[in-house]
């Protein structure tokens, strides 16, 4: 299949691209897959541009965790330090300190820059 690639630039070319991939990856010319791998990179990156992902807030993420893992909010007591502080994090009145962060980090395995604030990291 002769085909050009798409730059995307606005909705249209997004969804043009995304055609030109479904039939690009129907082809089993090694061509065509060089170009749907191409076509794919334009779409992410236009889509990463477009719709940039953000970090849900502290809260929402700490109840994700929690009910993912099948804890309580009191399991978070020695990660956090005291069930007062366990409510104010969840209630998004506290941040986290560097401690409660490397302990977050270490007990559930996600990275630390999700687990502080923008406006933290803006300010230190």
């Amino acid at each position: 299949m002769k085909t050009t690639l798409i730059v995307i630039q606005n909705q249209a070319d997004h969804e043009a691209a995304k055609a030109l991939v479904g039939k690009l990856i129907q082809s089993s010319d090694a061509a065509d897959r060089a170009r749907m791998v191409a076509q794919s990179r334009l779409i992410e990156a236009y889509e990463r541009t477009r719709w940039p992902r953000k970090a849900p807030p502290l809260p929402d993420l700490l109840s994700y965790l929690v009910e993912h893992h099948g804890l309580t909010r009191a399991d978070l007591v020695p990660l956090l330090g005291t069930a007062s502080r366990v409510s104010e994090v969840m209630s998004g009145k506290r941040e986290l300190s560097m401690t409660m962060v490397k302990r977050l980090r270490e007990r559930f395995h996600i990275p630390a820059d999700l687990l502080i604030s923008a406006s933290e990291s803006v300010a230190a």
